[in-house]
């Protein structure tokens, strides 16, 4: 099966498949569950000319998403009824937690054929997460060249600028003319799939300058690109760069390629823009499991067992935590017994720093990602954000307080002045606590940073745990200390 977007309808059938009711993508524009429950119902019935006409006017990423949402069975039926290949641009688009899995149900034979379709850092990418056994199975059916570009990728550390590269790019010594540019751009086959500037190098092949292929075509066959090549708008990247500093450099200064250099400083490669996207969706979902405690690799495909064993480890922190703050309430539980409104009220005010601190967490951990927080301005940064939890913590002090002092006093359970007082502890503890949360959540993300931890994956941990240890423990003692002795 080739790109499926060149598929025309079956001969041997005037229609296959009525899918005239059935439209292929919703006001969302994602695949419709009607368009779904055909291609569905084509699969079990083994009907490859009908799946064909189904997906001929799909995108690879759209077919990507197809085998996705189709049930396990039928996902293994599809692969069985299309003779065990996949398109390799589908192979590529494919989620990651579904990606093993296919490749694992794949002939190795159409696997290779996909990888060598493939650009090198694609087809890093579609083997990266693979066991060695199965690698050096699929490598062993890919033709020579493709199986050394591929190794020497993959010996490149996961999430480095090697890996994300692409062995394809066109280089040209600075005394070359344009005319001999363009002849040599059209005479050879051996060109990248996408490519935006042609690098210009020195005799040791260092990049020396740039010129963009709209400059190239806007000179005379005689400009040396020497003349016209720029120098000081080009950034090289080192192979050992992490992705993330690479997707830096490509927003800081708005590339559209880079050229990648090795130890030496000699040009192996180049990373494009449409790969620093991707690599940085990739790590905008990272960030967001991490920041709920799942493993990056989770996914909507798992079983049930892989789903329950990702989650337990940060649930079992989590109970940990729970358990500090339970032993917190324990030291007051003679208080609590006196006054039952204690009881009531405190969840609140841990849970108002809870969330105060889950707030600058996410804007403090956004910030490091993208540079904004840096050494610099971090003093300003966690003053601004103590200023504002205290802000907030006085706003809704005066709230939580006088409808604490209302609730208290109408319920019949004290006079007004025990009611004021009740009022006044829910008032100081949601102050001191949100206070707590802002510094909590700017100081947590930076120091794990520092110490070279990810703060995306255990900040939202310690800073809940802070707020609420601090939220039970100031309201609790303020409460022993305010209204037991007039109790």
């Amino acid at each position: 099966m080739s790109d499926t977007s060149s598929l025309e309808p079956p001969s041997n059938t005037e229609n296959p498949v009525d899918d005239s009711d059935d439209k292929q993508f919703d006001e969302d524009q994602t695949l419709s569950a009607e368009f779904v429950r055909s291609v569905s119902d084509v699969i079990g019935e083994k009907d490859a000319a009908g799946f064909e006409y189904l997906t001929r006017e799909l995108h690879p990423a759209d077919i990507a998403d197809l085998i996705g949402l189709l049930p396990d069975d039928d996902r293994q039926s599809m692969l069985e009824m299309l003779g065990g290949a996949l398109p390799s641009v589908v192979l590529a688009e494919l989620d990651d937690d579904l990606r093993e899995s296919v490749i694992y149900a794949l002939n190795p034979e159409h696997v290779a054929k996909a990888l060598s379709e493939l650009d090198t850092d694609d087809g890093a990418f579609v083997l990266e997460d693979l066991g060695e056994e199965k690698q050096a199975e699929i490598l062993a059916e890919v033709p020579l060249d493709d199986r050394l570009a591929l190794r020497a990728a993959l010996e490149y550390e996961e999430e480095s600028a090697g890996r994300l590269m692409q062995r394809q790019f066109f280089a040209a010594p600075a005394y070359w003319s344009v005319g001999q540019i363009i002849d040599r751009l059209r005479g050879t086959d051996e060109l990248p799939d996408r490519f935006f500037e042609v690098f210009v190098v020195d005799p040791a092949f260092k990049p020396v300058g740039e010129v963009p292929l709209s400059t190239l075509l806007k000179c005379s066959r005689e400009t040396k690109i020497e003349d016209i090549m720029s120098a000081q708008m080009m950034r090289q990247i080192p192979v050992t760069m992490d992705q993330e500093e690479v997707a830096y450099l490509f927003e800081q200064y708005n590339l559209i390629s880079a050229p990648v250099v090795d130890m030496s400083e000699r040009l192996v490669g180049m990373i494009t823009v449409d790969d620093v996207v991707e690599m940085v969706r990739e790590e905008s979902q990272e960030d967001m499991l991490a920041l709920g405690g799942v493993e990056a690799d989770t996914g909507l495909s798992d079983s049930v067992f892989e789903t329950v064993r990702s989650r337990f480890s940060w649930l079992a922190v989590n109970l940990v935590t729970a358990i500090m703050a339970s032993l917190v309430i324990a030291l007051f539980d003679a208080a609590i017994g006196q006054i039952v409104a204690l009881a009531i009220l405190m969840p609140i005010v841990a849970s108002m720093g809870g969330n105060a601190g889950t707030q600058t967490l996410t804007v403090a951990v956004r910030s490091l990602a993208t540079k904004d927080l840096t050494a610099s301005n971090t003093a300003r940064i966690v003053y601004r954000e103590a200023l504002v939890g205290f802000s907030n913590g006085v706003i809704f002090a005066l709230i939580m307080g006088s409808l604490a002092a209302a609730w208290y006093y109408f319920s019949g359970w004290g006079d007004q002045q025990e009611a004021l007082r009740l009022g006044a502890v829910v008032g100081t503890a949601m102050i001191i606590n949100l206070l707590a949360a802002g510094l909590a959540g700017i100081l947590v993300p930076i120091g794990l940073q520092r110490a070279g931890a990810d703060p995306a994956v255990s900040s939202a941990v310690f800073v809940t745990t802070v707020t609420d240890i601090i939220g039970f423990f100031v309201f609790l003692a303020l409460a022993v200390a305010v209204l037991l002795p007039s109790a």
